[in-house]
């Protein structure tokens, strides 16, 4: 998983970035509100965990900026020494699923984070429509105007990728992160790929789909 972790202590951000990563989840970290919801927004985690008390902007805030602005859903574990039943329920009113309350187990927090990510994958259709291009998360496969396209592993993760995230931009360094974390190969990642994608996604069809936008990333458009 890719964890966003909101918290403004920096000996509990260690202890968590050490349960995490032991776990080879991959951490991101945030002391206050408003860079925690930019990184949201920009590069949405698989699970956000979110402190309550913050400067700058609180987590109930946050929370609810992020179900207003942002174009996918990001599954929220609050973490608070908060533990009156007010203080929860205007978590979960905030748009938080979890709530997990100071002191906790970290064993506890990383089973809740498992089971966010995995309860919102759930509830993800395994097809995903954009334009005449259906892709089928669970086979492995892509097809545009019902004609199968004939694509390799990466490419058709960096397809993905870019469905999930259409119509907003991935920049180059969002795609190779969530390709290959922080092993990267060692020429660039993404131009032989990205070919490999483009001769298959657009070459045989009238209008293309994958979009460089220069300066900044690449989109998939639909062609509809």
């Amino acid at each position: 998983m890719r964890i966003l972790v909101v918290e403004d202590n920096a000996s509990l951000c260690m202890n968590l970035a050490a349960l995490l990563e032991r776990q080879g989840h991959q951490v991101d970290f945030a002391a206050d509100g408003i860079t925690g919801l930019r990184l949201a927004l920009q590069q949405p985690p698989d699970v956000l965990v979110l402190d309550l008390t913050l400067p700058g902007l609180d987590g109930l805030r946050v929370c609810e900026r992020l179900r207003q602005e942002a174009d996918r859903y990001v599954p929220v574990l609050m973490l608070t020494a908060r533990d009156m039943v007010a203080d929860k329920l205007a978590g979960f009113d905030a748009g938080a699923d979890d709530y997990l309350t100071k002191p906790f187990s970290g064993d506890e927090l990383l089973a809740r984070c498992l089971a966010l990510s995995r309860r919102h994958r759930l509830g993800a259709s395994q097809v995903l429509q954009l334009g005449t291009l259906r892709i089928d998360r669970r086979a492995g496969r892509a097809w545009r105007k019902e004609c199968p396209l004939d694509l390799q592993q990466t490419p058709f993760r960096i397809l993905l990728e870019l469905a999930e995230a259409s119509p907003r931009t991935l920049t180059r360094s969002e795609l190779i992160d969530r390709l290959w974390g922080d092993a990267p190969p060692q020429s660039d990642p993404l131009r032989s790929h990205l070919y490999l994608l483009r001769q298959a996604l657009d070459r045989p069809f009238d209008t293309p789909m994958l979009r460089t936008v220069h300066g900044v990333g690449y989109a998939l458009v639909p062609d509809l």
